[in-house]
């Protein structure tokens, strides 16, 4: 009889543990994270009244993988986009914070005798909160709709990515702990430089992949696909010097703005599941009791550290920020714990050698009891805000609602701020891009072609030159024709527009600050051309004669340049942006289009919908129909909430397209569901009608959600005309002008109580 491989017995064994640890801590109403650790201790070497794992080596690899499955997932739930619409209130709070527990960190680290790395590591880990931990402990409290709770959830954010750039810092410090500022600051600008380089290209490029190959992605492609995708990056990372996580969340963060990034989250979520029980299973098989025994000190202090200093470290960083005391006080209480993060980190720190082995099941320790305590910190904190508030003096709590009121007035559409970041980005963007130009032409291209050339060429032809005089010629050429589409942008986008020379002309101080920043941007094109003839001639006439032939290919093709950049720029911000088009309706970009209306359907019985919410349904994406109203026994619920679910022969108003209600009711028809299609109508039925503001109307000059039209007057915002500048879907904050057409569904009689209300004139 063939006997089993011991890595087979060893998973066997794995996940027989965490299946009952998971169901156990389930029934307990606990997090399976920790009975995933609770597992790995009864697995592992440390536990003798159980079996034990022998292969260990091939249970590390397993968790590595695990890892490396957490971070792209983490990655498919990250956005770029929502990061940089995060205010300055949590950046301000999480800087604050992070410096201080790396003070605390190394603090403690001296007093238990432990070397500086180790309060390094320490501070960073004791920084990190549990993301899954605090959504958990939101929804079981039922308080994940109150208003700090957002703030929290965007400091949890900028912690994952702060976790990913300390791995990478403390990959980078390695073994011995001497902390290089050079290499540090080396470390961090590669990063930056490969992570743009990795987005521009695979926001570019991956969407062209899976619109090409739509046709051929089931869920089996498309998972390979995916998985593919991401361990490609994995090993990218790898050779550029990176972790493999890092290389997982990148890849993640990208699929993640793609119109399949839900898709895939929800493919790979088992697969992610399986591999990242084994993870938490190996961090369990780590905790030797007798350690514990050993460092109840530490683990005590450390505890009381982060429960008790963390939530005061973090309450005064978000006061800084401009939060108000209470909701500083419930943010900071909500992130006293320790997080798995901390986990990957400690491994890191073991791994390298970089930290004393006993931090690890120290850590651990203190991320096991900080888990169970953040229910109760969170219950704790609005109480003892309530309390506090009072004790805190009038000019100080004025003080704090002013911060929080400019923080929340902060705006950056400002033409000078607006130019600034503009040019920033362009400058990173671009930068990068050409730099990676330049280093393929001359890593890979000229030894080629110097190559080749010596092949079919003679070694020395005195009349015509040698093989390598015409491998940089061609390099060069190549090069210059590859950095022209480059370099417009870098000189000429987002400048010489309307903002610009409305600074120009408002003050004369003005013009001097944009005079430099041309010059800037001149100068940094400059130093790429010389760059570029710098790397493969070390004359100065060579860079001279190599800018003019550039300045003067620049000039004959500017045309071609200019086209060529506009068609780049207009597939990438359709690749950037197409998550949130599929989203729109098809009728988004027409707001006058006639084939739009309302029309009823009933619900049948047997319908796949029933019981389902709003949301679940998810009609509006998938068949570009919306719920205007739901009509029940007991009345009608006009434009009702997502969250409303759907009940059998509820009679529901559907707005939309005559194609796109056919299609919907193919649909219907095809899950052997009857649909009857009638046209509203009577006094109480739905219609979508136009509103217009005249001149001096009460609505002229009020935000869209001052305006009260959905709570006051029941009616649904379809969009504004303007003219040529329609506006679908128009956010709350938009100002109403006079001459405006609002675009709106209601019954007859709210939306004549409207147009009356817009007929007022103002006093």
């Amino acid at each position: 009889m063939e006997s089993l491989a011991q890595p087979i017995s060893d998973l066997a064994l794995i996940l027989f543990c965490a299946a009952l640890m998971s169901l156990i801590f389930k029934k307990l109403k606990q997090p399976v994270v920790l009975g995933y650790i609770v597992a790995g201790f009864l697995a592992g070497p440390y536990m003798p009244y159980t079996s034990t794992i022998v292969d260990a080596e091939s249970i590390k690899v397993w968790a590595d993988i695990g890892v490396i499955f957490l971070l792209f997932s983490l990655g498919l739930e990250f956005s770029f986009k929502k990061l940089l619409k995060i205010g300055s209130a949590p950046i301000i709070a999480v800087i604050t914070s992070l410096m201080s527990m790396i003070l605390i960190g190394l603090m403690v680290a001296h007093w238990f005798g432990w070397t500086r790395m180790d309060g390094l590591y320490l501070g960073g880990m004791m920084a990190m909160s549990s993301t899954s931990i605090i959504i958990k402990a939101f929804d079981d409290l039922g308080i994940k709709q109150q208003k700090f709770t957002s703030t929290v959830f965007s400091v949890l954010i900028l912690e994952d990515i702060i976790a990913i750039v300390m791995m990478l810092l403390f990959g980078t410090l390695g073994k011995g702990g001497s902390v290089d500022g050079g290499k540090i600051a080396f470390s961090i600008m590669s990063m930056v430089f490969y992570l743009v380089l990795w987005f521009v290209l695979g926001i570019y490029l991956i969407p062209l992949l899976l619109k090409k190959t739509k046709k051929l992605l089931n869920n089996e492609t498309m998972l390979i696909l995916s998985l593919a995708l991401c361990f490609f990056m994995v090993v990218a990372a790898s050779l550029a010097g990176f972790s493999a996580a890092f290389g997982a969340f990148v890849m993640g963060s990208i699929l993640a703005e793609t119109t399949e990034g839900e898709h895939i989250e929800h493919l790979t979520a088992p697969v992610k599941n399986l591999f990242g029980a084994i993870f938490f299973v190996s961090v369990g098989m780590m905790i030797n009791p007798e350690m514990l025994v050993k460092y109840w000190v530490p683990i005590l202090v450390i505890t009381l550290v982060v429960l008790i200093l963390r939530s005061i470290v973090e309450t005064f960083a978000f006061l800084l920020g401009g939060i108000n005391i209470k909701e500083s006080i419930q943010c900071g209480f909500s992130l006293a714990q320790v997080g798995e993060f901390s986990f990957i980190i400690a491994t890191l720190g073991v791994s390298l050698g970089a930290i004393e082995p006993c931090i690890y099941p120290i850590i651990v320790s203190v991320s096991v009891i900080t888990t169970f305590t953040t229910p109760y910190m969170i219950k704790v904190s609005a109480p003892l805000a309530n309390r506090l508030e009072p004790l805190i003096p009038e000019k100080l709590r004025r003080e704090s609602s002013r911060n929080e009121q400019a923080s929340n007035t902060q705006r950056t559409n400002k033409p000078w701020m607006s130019i600034l970041k503009e040019s920033a980005i362009i400058m990173l963007i671009y930068t990068v891009l050409c730099i990676t130009v330049i280093s393929i032409c001359d890593s890979v291209l000229y030894p080629y072609l110097q190559s080749l050339l010596s092949e079919i060429m003679p070694g020395t032809l005195n009349k015509y030159g040698t093989p390598d005089d015409w491998a940089k010629l061609a390099t060069a050429l190549i090069a210059m024709f590859s950095l022209l589409v480059f370099i417009r942008p870098l000189l000429t986008k987002g400048l010489f527009d309307d903002r610009f020379w409305k600074l120009w002309n408002d003050k004369q101080f003005n013009r001097a600050p944009l005079v430099f920043i041309v010059i800037i941007r001149g100068l940094l094109a400059l130093l790429i051309i010389t760059a570029t003839m710098g790397a493969l001639y070390h004359s100065t006439s060579a860079i001279i004669t190599g800018i003019l032939v550039f300045g003067l290919i620049y000039w004959i093709m500017h045309n071609r340049i200019k086209r060529g950049q506009a068609h780049m720029e207009k597939v990438f911000n359709e690749n950037l942006n197409s998550k949130e088009m599929a989203s729109k309706p098809k009728y988004a970009g027409d707001l006058i289009e006639k084939d739009i209306h309302l029309s009823e359907i009933t619900l049948p019985f047997d319908s796949v919908w029933c019981g389902q919410t709003i949301k679940d349904a998810d009609w509006g994406r998938k068949y570009n129909v919306h719920i205007a109203s739901i009509k029940r026994q007991d009345g009608r619920l006009n434009i009702p909430p997502v969250s409303t679910m759907l009940l059998p022969n509820d009679k529901i108003q559907l707005l939309g397209s005559d194609e796109n209600l056919k299609k919907f009711a193919n649909s219907m028809e095809s899950k052997e569901n009857k649909v009857e299609f009638d046209f509203a109508s009577g006094d109480d039925d739905l219609q979508m009608m136009r509103v217009a503001v005249p001149e001096n109307s009460v609505l002229s000059g009020k935000k869209l959600f001052e305006c009260g039209i959905r709570e006051n007057f029941h009616c649904m915002i379809v969009g504004i005309d303007r003219g040529s500048d329609n506006v679908m879907k128009p956010s709350s904050d938009i100002i109403i002008t006079s001459g405006d057409i609002i675009l709106v569904v209601g019954v007859d009689k709210d939306v004549k109580a409207l147009q009356q209300s817009a007929n007022q004139v103002k006093e």
